[in-house]
């Protein structure tokens, strides 16, 4: 019976098991942003840090760098990790350079040691359809953020997890099922009075909370990290 976790990342990434396929969140904001941006078609590519970003920047033509570090948008970027602003891009298909705190980092270490997918409150159903289909051990992963596992990870986590194993997988530990039974059932809007939410709001930045709460499963679209860039893949 294969076996679903639910845990944050924080600073290393443990190696995963043999068969094991990882889950990346960070509902507010970096996968939702990623996640948007793929589904209209943008190549977007997350980087592990600002380094990263500035060597991805010379391989790629005329990139758009979009991304914060400790919340704010950095020097010389042209956007923030915003997927309002994403969402609101013309139709060139000039690639995008991503960068967060954590969740970008968390991507791009993911999708080194195993087969990554790219998930938010846009995508919970497409994507536990996809992974019951597998049949392998998934683990799921939200973003550190200031040393927490935040509300609306937990909640996107929550909501695959209990998905999968509605489909026969297993808990895989004790806090995989706190979580799922915590959240797994809880109302879309059960993070707005948590620190992700607040921060959004007291920073002017209510756009992309609302926009969080107006997308909630509304993508029948499963997302990996493929390459280095995030893109949409053929389901059965």
């Amino acid at each position: 019976m294969p076996t679903v976790a639910i845990d944050c990342f924080h600073e290393h990434l443990a190696s995963p098991g043999a068969e094991e396929v990882i889950v990346a969140i960070d509902v507010i904001r970096a996968t939702t942003t990623a996640v948007t941006a793929a589904a209209i078609g943008k190549p977007l590519y997350p980087a592990g840090s600002i380094e990263a970003a500035v060597r991805l920047a010379a391989d790629l033509d005329r990139p758009i760098l979009a991304g914060e570090l400790g919340g704010v948008q950095p020097y010389g970027f042209d956007l923030q990790n915003s997927p309002t602003q994403i969402s609101a891009l013309d139709e060139s298909t000039r690639p995008i350079i991503l960068l967060s705190t954590s969740g970008t980092r968390l991507m791009a270490e993911a999708s080194q040691v195993a087969v990554t997918y790219v998930a938010c409150l846009r995508n919970v159903s497409a994507l536990a359809r996809h992974l019951a289909g597998l049949e392998r051990d998934v683990r799921i992963l939200g973003a550190d953020s200031r040393g927490e596992f935040r509300e609306e990870d937990q909640l996107c986590a929550a909501r695959i997890a209990r998905a999968l194993t509605a489909r026969g997988y297993r808990a895989a530990d004790a806090p995989t099922e706190e979580v799922e039974q915590r959240f797994g059932e809880a109302p879309d809007d059960v993070f707005l009075t948590g620190k992700s939410a607040t921060y959004l709001r007291d920073t002017g930045q209510n756009e992309d909370l609302a926009f969080v709460l107006e997308h909630i499963d509304d993508l029948d679209r499963v997302f990996v990290l493929e390459g280095g860039e995030v893109r949409a893949i053929a389901t059965p």
